[in-house]
C-alpha cells in the first residue's frame, strides 16, 4: 500500500487523474503468479490471479473482479469523444482502468487495468 501523498508521479497521474499507461508496458501484463491484485493506494483486494487472462489489448485483463462487495465500482466515462465504463477502487476511488463487454465466458467481461494502479500479493505456498 502506498499512501496517496506518497504515490510516484506515474501512480498519481493514473490513479488520481484518470491517466493510462502505454499499452504493452505494464509490469503485470505477462505476470502469471498465483495471488491477489490489490489497489496501490489503499490495498483493497481487486482481482484474483485465477481470473486473469491475455486479452491481447496491451493491459492486464481479468474476466471477473473480487466478489466481496467492495472490490471495484464503475461509472460512465465520456472523455476522449467516446463512452466507456471506468473502473474505480471500491474503497478509495482510485482510477484503475475500464471494463468492456467483449471478454471470455463465463462473465463476458474484460477488465483492462493499469499495472501501475495495482500491487500483487502472492498466495502463501503450502509446504
Amino acid at each position: 500500500m502506498v499512501k496517496a501523498s506518497k504515490l510516484s508521479a506515474e501512480q498519481h497521474r493514473i490513479t488520481q487523474q484518470c491517466g493510462t499507461e502505454p499499452p504493452f508496458s505494464g509490469a503485470y501484463l505477462d505476470h502469471h503468479e498465483v495471488g491477489v491484485y490489490c489497489c496501490i493506494v489503499c490495498a483493497n483486494k481487486l482481482f484474483n490471479s485465477a481470473n486473469k487472462y491475455d486479452s491481447g489489448s496491451g493491459w492486464p485483463s481479468f474476466w471477473q473482479a473480487v466478489e466481496d462487495g467492495k472490490g471495484i465500482r464503475s461509472r460512465t466515462d465520456s472523455s476522449h469523444g467516446m463512452e466507456r465504463v471506468e473502473i474505480l477502487c471500491g474503497q478509495c476511488d482510485a482510477h484503475l482502468g475500464h471494463v468492456f463487454t467483449d471478454g471470455p465466458k463465463p462473465s463476458g467481461m474484460r477488465y483492462c487495468i493499469n499495472s501501475v494502479s495495482m500491487n500483487f500479493l502472492p498466495a502463501l505456498s503450502e509446504e
